[in-house]
């Protein structure tokens, strides 16, 4: 059997060598060393250069701290950064987005854990909004955030509680920055949000305005070692919406129609709102 496989094997590491895929996985690891041995980096983590007053404005808990991080690293130059929001802090009265009847175990009604937990996340990224615009980085920064589908219309019972299961037949995104268009709602839902009625986008929609703004073509493939081309987006195309120009501004988003940016230009931070992956809905 080991005489059988050995050829094959070594036809399969000659033909990856030929088609350069060891070097590049090679050069993806010697990348991500480099960026995790760069000072700068170090520097990002040290919340400690930080004023009070600011730490403060974020909010003394895991979002708001996370926030604050997510927005030095961007200033270091990282070209992504996510950040988790499950919960700001852990206690019995905090619960995770997944909002269905028994959410963690706990019993009772979704909004009363909602009322809980939105404060905090206004707190954060109303801070973060507001921090990266005064410091003009509102061009280089685009600030996603989106959890992985909406909640359904209407609210399930029962003698444990109320709430509301998976529903991703309609859902929002929060987009902030970028040098795009703000100040805008794009699309509608029908009159009890089930779906789309104006202007629906799908998350390749989203994901493709988000690649334009690190200057990576939506259309892009990569090739596999068989050959085969595999496209980064098998659908979706740049929210037109955000990334028109209008009459009065000459400027147009960076990122958009330009042939090669430098990379670590350009920042990007999406923020989740996922639920715990181990939940029901």
């Amino acid at each position: 059997m080991e005489n059988a496989i050995t050829p094959t094997v070594d036809r399969f590491h000659t033909d990856l060598d030929s088609s350069g895929q060891f070097d590049a996985i090679n050069q993806y690891r010697k990348q991500a060393f480099e960026m995790l041995n760069h000072p700068k980096l170090g520097e990002a983590f040290e919340m400690s250069r930080e004023s009070n007053e600011l730490r403060d404005r974020y909010g003394r808990h895991s979002w708001g701290q996370s926030c604050l991080l997510a927005r030095r690293l961007a200033e270091a130059g990282t070209a992504a950064i996510t950040v988790t929001f499950n919960t700001p802090r852990s206690g019995q009265e905090f619960t995770n987005w997944d909002d269905h009847i028994m959410n963690a175990g706990r019993p009772g009604h979704f909004a009363d854990y909602m009322q809980v937990r939105l404060p905090y996340m206004d707190q954060a990224l109303s801070a973060l909004i507001e921090d990266v615009y005064d410091r003009g980085l509102d061009r280089k920064v685009l600030l996603v955030v989106v959890g992985e589908f909406g909640r359904t219309p209407r609210l399930s019972h029962n003698t444990q509680g109320t709430g509301r299961n998976h529903w991703p037949q309609a859902y929002t995104a929060l987009v902030s920055g970028g040098g795009m268009k703000m100040g805008q709602v794009v699309g509608s839902t029908n009159s009890k949000s089930e779906y789309p009625s104006e202007r629906p986008y799908t998350p390749q929609d989203l994901l493709a305005t988000m690649y334009g703004h690190l200057g990576i073509d939506p259309s892009h493939a990569l090739i596999d070692h068989a050959g085969r081309p595999v496209h980064i987006l098998e659908s979706g195309k740049p929210i037109r919406e955000l990334i028109e120009t209008t009459a009065k501004s000459t400027q147009k988003p960076r990122g958009f129609g330009q042939p090669k940016l430098d990379f670590t230009s350009h920042s990007l931070i999406p923020i989740t709102t996922g639920r715990n992956v181990s939940g029901s809905g």
